[in-house]
């Protein structure tokens, strides 16, 4: 028997149970994996918190895990290649992630990137994938200044890695009493600036004189949307991963992984974040690890907004 987080109903992360559950043996084109990491992101929470469109409960929670392969199916080829027993891998998007053993398609299943600790890896994708999209939505290229906000966020350290491999300049909002954040953005190769009164004037001097082509939103703030719109002349160079209503009200870019454009999009771009993370150019990191039956207590950490890393459940 498995153990393996769920909500049973829709409502606040202190109404999940962790129960025991029969894995169902795989089928063709599935694998099991034993789960060594899940990674944790506010969408874990925030997709069950209410009801949706669709959604039955129970909910199993968790999209993106590390482990290893311990069972593989008939014709389950992974996403990148042949599965065997004993494989390190990691799997994104997947659907009860928060559990000990999972069975779940080999389409979704990868090879873990070696240089990556399980905890690392389970973290990687989603985050990896969300920063891609936001890149390519808004079509920058080398040479161009982009303002992303929170940018020493768990999402934003991803972008500012992603967009330095493409010679992207980023300007990255951090709080205004924030050394380590600021230290984390430059690491990445960003610019910080401190958000507040007087932010666009402080974006610009950080431009020095360059157009801000492009703003990637991961705060959600009034003040981060207003910003970009008064700094950033095209609407459809400003994307919001967390503000839906403003991007309807003001005419920019709204991506989320559940929409279908999004989702075909994230699902081919975890190749190429599994390439960077494997090369060395793209970092994940953590600032705390928790064991499964904690799980209540690491979402509500991550959900206060300031984790300074990812977080990942240990199985």
């Amino acid at each position: 028997m498995a153990m393996r987080w769920t909500a049973p109903a829709a409502g606040p992360i202190e109404t999940w149970v962790l129960d025991e559950v029969e894995v169902a043996p795989p089928g063709a084109g599935e694998v099991i994996v034993r789960v060594h990491a899940a990674g944790i992101n506010p969408a874990d929470a925030k997709h069950v918190a209410q009801a949706r469109p669709g959604a039955e409960f129970p909910v199993a929670i968790g999209y993106e895990l590390s482990g290893e392969v311990t069972a593989v199916g008939p014709d389950a080829v992974g996403g990148s290649g042949a599965l065997h027993v004993g494989d390190e891998v990691v799997a994104f998007r997947v659907q009860g992630a928060y559990a000990t053993e999972i069975t779940v398609p080999a389409r979704d299943v990868f090879a873990k990137p070696a240089r990556l600790s399980h905890a690392e890896a389970a973290n990687l994708l989603l985050a990896g994938t969300t920063a891609a999209e936001m890149i390519q939505v808004t079509r920058v290229t080398a040479g161009d200044t982009v303002l992303l906000h929170a940018a020493s966020g768990a999402v934003g350290v991803s972008p500012l890695q992603q967009a330095r491999e493409l010679g992207v300049r980023v300007i990255g909002t951090v709080g205004p009493d924030a050394d380590d954040s600021a230290a984390r953005v430059r690491h990445y190769g960003g610019i910080p600036v401190a958000y507040g009164e007087g932010l666009a004037e402080r974006v610009e001097t950080a431009a020095e004189g360059a157009p801000v082509v492009a703003a990637w939103d991961a705060a959600g703030t009034d003040e981060a949307i207003d910003v970009s719109l008064a700094l950033v002349s095209e609407r459809d160079h400003i994307v919001t991963i967390v503000r839906p209503d403003r991007a309807e009200a003001d005419g920019f870019l709204w991506i989320a992984g559940s929409r279908p454009e999004s989702a075909r999009f994230r699902d081919i771009a975890r190749a190429r974040v599994l390439e960077l993370a494997a090369s060395g150019a793209l970092e994940v990191p953590v600032a705390r690890t928790y064991p499964l039956a904690d799980a209540i207590d690491a979402v509500g950490f991550v959900m206060t907004g300031h984790p300074g890393g990812k977080v990942a459940l240990l199985a």
